[in-house]
């Protein structure tokens, strides 16, 4: 995981997204400075800016840090501040990362994993030629507590995670793609080769 630094909202949020999520609160009766009842579902007017959203972030996983294509259908918004628990936050482009299927469904309605927004680059390390990520050892035990968490709820360190990063850095070993490429499909991988001169 590395520092995701947020983009400018498109000049069209307003009007396509935050403006209609409004309209919907008032039209249901809905108090957005209140938490969700149970099962309460809302419109989701946050769709209509994905691709500008997929646009602004390169394509990049906020949370796994790898390309991914648009075309496959695999992105979403994750909303980083539940809607449900606070949902004022459900219709703001500051509130939405962008996001592979596999990481939002990890991360949910949860509060636990580290905003991409504010991670400091280095707080997390990875063993390159076997892909596992772990806690920089240098950080506070604050700072360690929260990276191993992000870790376990978004399954960074699961196998398939693992066996792509190391795949990523054989192939640029293998002189498959020049390290330029390697940091636009896997930037974390180029990041933490390049932090311990190997590139």
């Amino acid at each position: 995981m590395i520092h995701v630094r947020q983009q400018p909202e498109p000049a069209t949020f307003d009007a396509n997204v935050r403006q209609k999520g409004l309209r919907f609160f008032a039209d249901q009766g809905i108090d957005p400075s209140e938490p969700l009842p149970p099962k309460t579902s809302i419109a989701p007017h946050w769709r209509a800016c994905l691709d500008e959203l997929y646009a602004s972030y390169g394509g990049i996983c906020a949370y796994l840090a790898v390309h991914f294509e648009r075309v496959t259908g695999a992105g979403s918004v994750d909303h980083f501040i539940a809607k449900s628990s606070t949902p004022t936050m459900a219709y703001e482009w500051s509130n939405y990362r962008l996001a592979c299927s596999r990481m939002n469904s990890c991360k949910r309605e949860y509060d636990d994993a580290l905003d991409p927004f504010s991670v400091v680059n280095g707080w997390f390390h990875l063993e390159l030629v076997s892909g596992r990520i772990f806690a920089n050892p240098n950080l506070t035990h604050d700072q360690s507590y929260q990276v191993n968490a992000t870790i376990k709820r978004l399954g960074l360190d699961e196998p398939g995670s693992r066996e792509m990063r190391a795949r990523h850095y054989l192939d640029y070993c293998r002189g498959e793609y020049v390290a330029d490429f390697l940091r636009k499909r896997s930037p974390f991988v180029w990041m933490e080769a390049n932090r311990q001169g190997l590139l």
